[in-house]
């Protein structure tokens, strides 16, 4: 008697989600089952890879992810043009953290033309990240917006301290907005849900579930979104039915075991291959919980996360 492999029956679909514009723009979601169950159900758009870009130079990375940037560090632009036509990116992230009111608290209007210049210079998608302060953000993503009418930005994060302001923003101008909540299913859907009652379309939204860095609370995040998926799926929940995206570089990047030296932390390994090996293991995790969009840093860790992809895939 040949063995027949149990399959789940999906009632539910991830909705799809069209990030950017143009001949580049990307369509993500739309999956009928579990992520890589390709014997249940489908998956007709692949996880997609954006690479990090920041408005001012990062003084606190590691040598290993500093590396592949060191000639464009001070130029957002370059550095964009690199990740996309040197690197390959699917996606631009970018982080635009000299806004943030604990560090430089640079004026909102300074980052908006930033964000424009790179959202330009650039045919793929842009994720436009705020500073992670809501008040801040709420001025500056909704300046972000304006600036760059019909770019179908991906607009991030989006909370439930400035979802009214910035979702408003988002629904003038015509871009896509990043609901991001403390790893909590239940705060995610409400945020879903409030998104849904001020007017934003469904097609407008992406989930942020907020992400942990391998040993720093990914089983967490891999919980909530795991949750997340079986809900959408199985249990027919609209409002959990949308694309997700992480937002992961930099909780692997200040991680010590990813900045230690190797002299410093002999034990380790060296320090690039360490590093690299923890972004593509936490990336790769990421995958089977349902991630539709990676936020990542360095090169090679993209490049083993799309073999990876590739594998999980055929």
């Amino acid at each position: 008697m040949p063995f027949a492999i149990p399959k789940t029956i999906y009632t539910g679909k991830i909705k799809e989600v069209v990030l950017g514009r143009g001949p580049k723009a990307i369509t993500v979601g739309g999956e009928t089952s579990y992520p890589f169950h390709l014997f249940e159900g489908e998956m007709p758009h692949p996880p997609r890879i954006a690479l990090e870009v920041y408005d001012t130079p990062p003084d606190n990375w590691a040598e290993a992810a500093l590396e592949p940037y060191r000639d464009v560090i001070g130029d957002p632009v370059a550095w964009a043009k690199k990740a996309a036509e040197v690197y390959g990116a699917d996606l631009i992230a970018l982080q635009l953290i000299s806004t943030d009111p604990n560090g430089l608290n640079a004026p909102s209007d300074q980052a908006t033309e930033t964000a424009k210049k790179v959202a330009a210079a650039v045919e793929i998608p842009v994720i436009v990240n705020g500073s992670g302060s809501p008040d801040k953000d709420a001025e500056l993503l909704r300046k972000v917006a304006e600036a760059c009418d019909g770019m179908n930005l991906v607009i991030s994060p989006v909370v439930e301290e400035n979802y009214k302001q910035i979702g408003a923003g988002a629904i003038a101008y015509k871009h896509t907005v990043a609901a991001n909540s403390p790893i909590d299913i239940n705060l995610a859907k409400q945020l879903n849900i409030l998104l849904g009652n001020l007017g934003v379309p469904d097609r407008q939204v992406i989930v942020d579930p907020t992400t942990g860095g391998l040993g720093y609370g990914i089983e967490y995040t891999y919980s909530v979104m795991e949750r997340d998926r079986m809900a959408a799926l199985t249990q027919q929940d609209e409002r959990l039915q949308f694309p997700i995206i992480c937002n992961m570089a930099k909780e692997v990047w200040k991680t010590k075991e990813a900045k230690a030296k190797t002299e410093d932390a002999p034990l380790l390994g060296d320090a690039a291959r360490r590093g690299i090996i923890m972004e593509a293991m936490t990336a790769t995790l990421l995958l089977l919980a349902g991630a539709d969009v990676l936020v990542m840093r360095h090169p090679e860790a993209v490049r083993l996360v799309r073999e990876m992809i590739k594998d999980f895939s055929a």
